[in-house]
Formats: structure tokens, C-alpha cells, sequence
């Protein structure tokens, strides 16, 4: 089984985050589960690092009119069908410039991993979750992921 750390944040985002309970199972026995669940150990430690350093951001102030100029390392991390559904979801209002910058510093922060459009989306909607008062926009991102057809981006 060949998992990655973006494996093992979908497992815990979809057992333990987005969960009804209020209750979240200590670190250390998480830790436990993902390793008896198969997932490899630096794998595990990278995601909890990972998900640690996912802190509610302030707004950022940009003019109407800026936008944003991918640098040469994110051109080869997120290739043109992730910075087209950055641009798209920034469009439609599920992201603001700040929850995009904070996107991408999470698919940065995977250093040793291709990010895919999947694996984007994933990341989108972890960090929408992680915001406060981004619940519209997270729902409307939660249906982007789970829908059973995929969005179409014009």
C-alpha cells in the first residue's frame, strides 16, 4: 500500500474532522489507528504536522482588480488544471485571496508530493474548514468534492 500524507488527512478529515461528534480522540491514539489502518509512520507524522500548522489566517485587503502570479516552484506543484480551479473557485467566492493563499502554502507544505486536482479539492476543503465563518463557503466546496459528477470549470 502505497499512501501518501494527503491519504492519510482525507482518512482523518473523513472519520474524526468532519464528524457529527464534538469529541476528537487524543493525537496520540489517532496516531495508533492510522498506523494499525496500514498508513506508514512518516507518513502520519507529516500529516499531524501538517494539520498543526493549519491556523485560522486574518483577511488580507487586495484591490479588486490584483491577482495572483503563480511562482516558478508552485508552476511545477500545481499544474495548470489546479491553478485553473484556484482561479475558479476564487471566481465563484468559495475562496477569498487569503483562504487561496492559504491553499496554497498547504499543497507547498506536501513537499514530496504531486498535487493532483483531487488531492487540490481536498486541501481546499480542509482549510475552508479550518477558517472561521467560511461555513458557506466549505458547503459549497463539500459539494464540489463529493459530487458524483464532476464541476465543470469555464
Amino acid at each position: 500500500m502505497k499512501e501518501n500524507v494527503v491519504d492519510v488527512l482525507i482518512y482523518l478529515f473523513e472519520n474524526y474532522l468532519d464528524s457529527e461528534s464534538e469529541v476528537v480522540p487524543d493525537p496520540e491514539v489517532l496516531r495508533t489507528e492510522l498506523l494499525e489502518a496500514g498508513f506508514p509512520q512518516p507518513e502520519v507524522n507529516k500529516a499531524f504536522d501538517w494539520l498543526e500548522s493549519l491556523t485560522p489566517q486574518k483577511e488580507i485587503k487586495m484591490a479588486s482588480r490584483a491577482f495572483r502570479v503563480f511562482a516558478e516552484q508552485e508552476t511545477i506543484k500545481l499544474d495548470v488544471e489546479c491553478r485553473n480551479l484556484l482561479l475558479f473557485l476564487e471566481q465563484t467566492g468559495i475562496l477569498t485571496p487569503t483562504s487561496r493563499e492559504l491553499v496554497i502554502d498547504r499543497a507547498m507544505a506536501l513537499q514530496d508530493e504531486e498535487i493532483s486536482l483531487e488531492s487540490l479539492k481536498w486541501i481546499v476543503l480542509m482549510v475552508l474548514f479550518s477558517q472561521p465563518n467560511e461555513e458557506v463557503a466549505f458547503a459549497r466546496m463539500e459539494d464540489l468534492v463529493y459530487a458524483s459528477t464532476p464541476a465543470v470549470m469555464h
